[in-house]
């Protein structure tokens, strides 16, 4: 057994070699991290709960890479749990075998199994951020990405006093596995969480909470980079800083055009970075009430006014931590006020802030141009359904419409199954014939008015295992459509393998001669997850360069679970550097 481990550690060691130095030798080396997958005990809200987590932490570890980057992250499941992990907004190049999503490009690695998982940094500069991929375990099994500029670049800003990851989370009193679990018995929506927290706690307004309150230290004049990441399940939220505007700077591992603002939208799937001004010294010596703490706070931001939702606030301090601190001991300090936020179901705020988002023209982006000529054309509508009873599913007592149907989700009314003998990138390099099929409508069978309102009864939708196949190098464009066709929402679209351009967006329904001629092929924002919002379109572009097989799918957690979900098939092109790698010899088995 000892020879056959030796023998199986020797041949990853090459596979690692090989797939990052074209099998050629090199003197680079891979830099290596475990990730032990475990359960501990946290205690939130005055209670104690047992969460999955990686190495005992909540939020899990930040990773610091520079762009270019390679490193091989050793994944050791000692959970009781199935558990994949995703690196998110990582493009992995011609190697799907790593990128995470379970029964998609690989089965899940069980309890007491392991798997290396080799991640390379390409085009990506700025915050990303890893997380399981595996049934809800996301909740509390995630944690940041910093890609720095490459050594001897630097930011396209000046260079900040200090970097902060600001992570935005849930947390359920009663677990997420038994959430879950009620969720799925229910055929309706699940119970939400019972609060937002920020680097893990939820703040001082709940209770037990306000000794761990998450506190950032600052200094008077100062600037801070904060790199904000929504890895909540189900919602997309406003953050904002009392009394403080933040520039933006980034989105989604990409460089923005700077601009102002007093509260950032973020979807879940996101990531933001923003600068941070710490007030001068002056602005203290003018002020009749000094300050010495103001409140960072974030709410949900939800345009469907029949879901579920958290609508409690998350807090975290900015406190204010130098020379003068001894004046502001002796002085009353006013009472710690809330930002003003914008309302749980301000849709205007939510488009005003991500319509002003645009990317950053640089001449070292190593990003794809944006696609002139398109080849590609895919117009999808994202809807929630109503799946009748009995159908494919039988409907609990007490759930939705007196438990005669089951909420569903769709693209193009197709509610993705997952297989579950076989991954599907392992049956696509594989030839096994019956796991999936290549005709995936690449537009909805019956056009519709798809934001009017809409009956019921055409509210069900069909299940299976359907796939779209793009040629190498293909010029693609995807229209979103968002449909009402029984509860309209905004959804968070996440393409895995390749960032794309968001082009164009609006409300109503997509109009194709009309609503082209207004597309932003300049400088259109470059991101991984884009929100279209709630009886509105967004149109992206990309290019099919990275061959693989690359899930997309909305980021909210329910309605990827009911079936909001697709997979792209990048077919390999000419050349080997346009080829798929082989898989690695240590891919977790079914």
């Amino acid at each position: 057994m000892r020879n056959i481990n030796a023998i199986s550690g020797l041949i990853l060691l090459l596979y690692l070699s090989f797939s990052i130095h074209g099998g050629a030798a090199g003197a680079s080396s891979i830099r290596r991290h475990t990730f032990v997958i475990k359960e501990a005990s946290y205690t939130r809200l005055c209670s104690e709960n047992k969460i999955m987590t990686v190495n005992g932490e909540f939020p899990g570890p930040t990773l610091y890479v520079y762009k270019g980057d390679t490193i091989v992250v050793d994944v050791i499941n000692h959970s009781p749990h199935n558990i994949t992990l995703h690196w998110h907004g990582v493009a992995q190049p011609r190697n799907p075998w790593s990128d995470g999503p379970e029964y998609i490009t690989q089965c899940p690695i069980q309890p007491g199994r392991k798997f290396s998982q080799r991640v390379e940094f390409t085009f990506e500069e700025g915050t990303l951020w890893w997380h399981a991929h595996s049934e809800w375990t996301r909740a509390t099994v995630h944690g940041a990405i910093v890609v720095y500029p490459k050594k001897g670049s630097t930011y396209p800003f000046p260079k900040p006093h200090a970097e902060v990851p600001i992570i935005f989370g849930e947390w359920w009193k009663n677990g997420v596995f038994e959430t879950y679990k009620e969720f799925l018995g229910s055929g309706g929506d699940p119970n939400a969480s019972d609060a937002i927290t920020i680097n893990g706690q939820p703040g001082n307004l709940f209770p037990c909470s306000k000794s761990d309150t998450f506190r950032l230290d600052v200094v008077r004049g100062k600037t801070y980079l904060l790199r904000l990441v929504n890895a909540v399940l189900q919602d997309m939220l406003f953050f904002a800083i009392a009394d403080h505007q933040l520039t933006v700077v980034g989105t989604d591992g990409s460089y923005t055009k700077p601009f102002k603002s007093n509260y950032i939208t973020i979807s879940p799937g996101q990531t933001i970075d923003v600068l941070l001004e710490a007030k001068p010294s002056q602005q203290y010596y003018s002020s009749s009430s000094p300050m010495k703490q103001y409140y960072m706070a974030a709410r949900v931001y939800s345009s469907n006014p029949g879901a579920v939702f958290d609508n409690t606030t998350a807090t975290a301090i900015l406190h204010y931590n130098d020379h003068q601190d001894w004046i502001l001991h002796h002085s009353s300090q006013p009472t710690l006020k809330l930002p003003p936020l914008p309302s749980v179901n301000d849709t205007s705020a939510s488009v005003a802030f991500t319509g002003r988002l645009r990317s950053l023209s640089t001449s070292s982006s190593d990003a794809e141009p944006v696609p002139k000529d398109v080849t590609t054309k895919l117009f999808l509508s994202l809807s929630i359904n109503l799946q009748p009873c009995p159908n494919n599913y039988s409907c609990p007592p007490g759930g939705p419409f007196n438990g005669t149907v089951r909420i569903a989700a769709s693209i193009n009314n197709v509610s993705f199954v997952e297989p579950r003998s076989v991954d599907i990138l392992s049956a696509y390099y594989n030839h096994i014939n019956g796991v999936f099929r290549t005709d995936f409508p690449h537009k909805p069978k019956h056009p519709a008015d798809y934001t009017g309102d809409r009956p019921f009864e055409g509210a069900a939708t069909t299940h299976g295992t359907r796939v779209k196949v793009l040629g190498h190098n293909s010029a693609v464009e995807v229209v979103f459509q968002g449909t009402n066709l029984a509860l309209g929402s905004d959804h968070p679209m996440h393409l895995h393998g390749m960032s794309f351009y968001v082009v164009g967006w609006g409300f109503g329904n997509f109009d194709e001669r009309r609503d082209p001629k207004g597309y932003n092929l300049v400088d259109p924002p470059f991101v991984n997850t884009v929100a279209v919002p709630r009886n509105g379109w967004t149109a992206i572009r990309f290019r099919a360069s990275n061959p693989g097989v690359w899930l997309m799918h909305c980021h909210l957690e329910r309605h990827q679970t009911w079936g909001m979900q697709m997979v792209f098939i990048v077919k390999n092109g000419k050349g080997r550097k346009a080829q798929m790698l082989p898989p690695p010899p240590d891919m977790p088995p079914c």
